[in-house]
């Protein structure tokens, strides 16, 4: 059975001091080359924090069987470190890849698919709107759209992009099992070196397909033909790997012209028996008593005993006229459909209409990742996606039955991905107990009930998942949305070009220095060292900090006497006289209730207060100020564990509502814990700020 959440800090047990984990040598060719191109021959393996766990409880006793958890032979292979469920990992997956080899997975994951930055020189963004009618809510009399959060930049410069996904794919193949198989997608900005990595690191004879997926949507360019594709590569770790042929359904103006009905009404067509012999010379065959060879240049299909089997089952329409070739009866109720092949143009990619978009940029859609799943995996497999985004890859996963691992770096992936799992466990579960009461209903009134036992493997793998942090990102993923408000604010030109500076101010070179640590001497020894490497670059500079070490002041009055050029400036964004005071950042606040009434809890949330998104409006709308009438407009989702330890959240109710114009609930009731349990509330507001409130009843 799964490890209770309160038991995962001391069953965890892990040293906190960082492992070397080996990685082996890319061995294939070509070998493509670039500036810094750097073996990994080891890697720095931290340990991992639980931080959340989400379980379903099954609404039926009936349904406890479909606990996949209970499945000793299902989970003979997973660490005794973690608990039986999905994996749902924050952080880098550099250093998420290299904790999950130290600790138990390599080798025993059958399928990867990543979707990494494309290195595109676009910026991802994640679309925040306010709850409310209409998909929004109404500020100061006027339907009113949140402006854009930071999800990841796609921006890298040429060879540290190589070094990145180098780097990923040669820990990744550790991972895979040795009949697993990787699918990489890929758009055309770096399709050429992304294949030549992967044979690199695969071998080149086990680089399987090149798949073209026509995408539909695009923008028109005058100057060039439309890009309407992207594409994903297949490879394999040897010759021994898992593959079921897809197949689609026939499309019905196919049916009409290629298939005619038998004296029975069965639909049939006529299907060629030869295929080519190669320079080989074909042999004649016995249909009925007639022995006929093949026409010249091909061979048979099938052998003796095929083909008398089908002439003796009038599967085989022999030939009006002398010199025909005979043909066989292909049954349309016998066909699997159209095998899938290498151009996959009856996948839409996610429109602003469809059910499953999560207003993630770069979302894939379910039916091409589930072509993916069931293609190369079998229920139970372990399925990992370490560039998670929307998750819909774990979301697949969950669906048809697979153990998953998930990874991100942005928060706000990792909560658009936990809210997906919520659902599809959800309803997992739902159907569960209704098979199972249907069942039961038909059982003799004379016997007790006896729930039939699971058939095979179609039950959920798992209907539970954690989720853990390895190192702490969330600093990180603020600087990024801090640094896109401060460049507004300041009036700084982003340079997407430049792999140091951000951009431009007035004639100036600008560097903002991270905001998870104040300007310190460091920092501008850096600045300076790269600055030297530009001999020809005269500008000034001007360095945008959140707070600074005295000494760091010091050392730019030092630096700038006698500098007739690349002099520095400071932008203090808390103090300078001219931009200072715009970034403060203030927490979400809650305000909630818990009281016992009997056996019942019951939970209310009466106020929440996001100073994060108003400060977004104020700074929208200018001089006016905006006006939030329902506090439920700024609120995503709310969770509740009744029994918080402290240290992980376990998940026993979640009110996510299912679309943009749903408010949250605010009020509930739930199963009374046991006297002077600590009752937390989390709070994740529209831009995927969090709060945690809690409470001893």
């Amino acid at each position: 059975m799964p490890k209770a959440p309160s038991q995962l800090s001391n069953t965890y047990d892990m040293s906190d001091k960082e492992k070397r984990v080996k990685i082996t040598k890319a061995k294939g060719r070509p070998m493509l080359t670039w500036v810094g191109k750097r073996p990994l021959t080891q890697v720095r393996a931290y340990p991992a924090q639980p931080i959340e766990t989400f379980s379903v409880e099954p609404p039926s006793p009936l349904a406890a069987e479909g606990r996949g958890e209970g499945d000793s032979d299902l989970w003979a292979d997973w660490p005794d470190a973690y608990p039986q469920g999905g994996l749902l990992f924050h952080g880098d997956n550099k250093d998420v890849l290299a904790h999950l080899l130290a600790n138990g997975f390599r080798g025993k994951v059958k399928l990867i698919y990543i979707d990494p930055p494309f290195d595109s020189g676009a910026d991802y963004v994640r679309k925040v709107q306010l709850r409310g009618a209409k998909g929004s809510t109404k500020v100061d009399g006027e339907e009113y759209t949140l402006g854009e959060q930071i999800q990841y930049e796609d921006i890298w410069a040429n060879d540290n992009y190589l070094q990145f996904m180098y780097e990923r794919l040669l820990m990744l193949k550790e991972l895979l099992a040795e009949d697993g198989t990787i699918y990489l997608h890929c758009d055309t900005h770096r399709t050429h070196h992304l294949r030549c990595l992967l044979e690199e690191i695969f071998g080149e004879s086990n680089l399987r397909n090149e798949i073209i997926w026509q995408r539909f949507n695009f923008r028109a360019d005058g100057k060039k033909y439309g890009t309407v594709h992207d594409t994903i590569y297949m490879a394999t770790k040897s010759d021994t790997y898992e593959f079921e042929k897809p197949y689609v359904a026939l499309k019905q103006s196919y049916i009409d012209s290629h298939f005619k009905a038998d004296k029975e009404g069965r639909l049939y067509r006529l299907d060629n028996l030869t295929a080519p012999a190669h320079g080989k010379s074909g042999k004649a065959l016995m249909f009925g008593d007639k022995l006929l060879d093949p026409p010249a240049g091909t061979m048979w299909r099938y052998a003796q005993d095929g083909i008398s089997k089908l002439y003796d089952n009038g599967r085989i329409v022999m030939p009006k006229s002398p010199g025909g070739v005979p043909q066989v009866k292909r049954f349309l109720d016998e066909i699997n459909g159209q095998a899938v092949h290498s151009l996959w143009t009856d996948v839409r990619s996610i429109n602003s209409q469809s059910t499953e978009r999560t207003d993630y940029n770069t979302q894939k859609p379910e039916e091409m990742i589930r072509r993916v799943v069931e293609a190369s995996s079998k229920v139970g497999d372990i399925v990992l996606d370490c560039f998670s985004g929307s998750g819909t890859t774990a979301s697949v996963s969950q669906q048809l039955n697979r153990r998953w691992i998930g990874c991100d770096i942005n928060k706000g992936a990792i909560q658009t991905t936990a809210k997906r799992l919520h659902k599809v466990m959800r309803e997992q579960a739902e159907a569960l107990a209704e098979s199972r009461q249907g069942e039961l209903e038909v059982d003799s009134e004379d016997s007790p009930p006896q729930p039939s036992p699971p058939a095979g493997r179609e039950l959920p793998a798992q209907l539970s998942f954690t989720t853990w942090r390895v190192n702490d990102y969330d600093l990180q993923i603020q600087h990024n949305e801090a640094v896109q408000l401060a460049c507004e604010h300041i009036g700084i030109t982003r340079n997407r070009a430049d792999g140091y500076f951000d951009g431009t101010l007035g004639g100036k070179l600008a560097k903002i220095i991270p905001f998870n640590h104040p300007l310190t001497p460091l920092d501008l020894e850096d600045l300076k060292r790269e600055i030297n490497t530009r001999p020809e670059e005269e500008r000034d500079m001007v360095v945008v900090c959140l707070g600074l070490e005295l000494n760091a002041r010091a050392w730019v009055e030092e630096y700038n006497r006698n500098k007739p050029i690349n002099r520095i400036g400071i932008i203090e964004l808390r103090t300078d006289p001219k931009y200072g005071g715009f970034f403060k950042h203030d927490p979400l606040v809650v305000s909630v209730s818990a009281e016992l009434q009997g056996d019942r809890l019951i939970v209310e949330v009466n106020d929440v207060f996001s100073p994060s998104i108003l400060q977004r409006l104020n700074l929208e709308q200018g001089v006016f100020r905006a006006q939030i009438e329902d506090w439920r407009a700024v609120v995503d989702c709310i969770m509740i564990d009744t029994r918080y330890d402290g240290e992980v959240f376990n998940v026993v109710l979640s009110d996510i509502p299912a679309r943009k114009q749903d408010l949250v609930v605010g009020r509930y009731e739930l199963a009374a814990p046991p006297e002077g349990a600590t009752i937390a509330i989390k709070v994740i507001d529209m831009l995927g700020e969090e709060a945690v409130v809690t409470q001893e009843v």
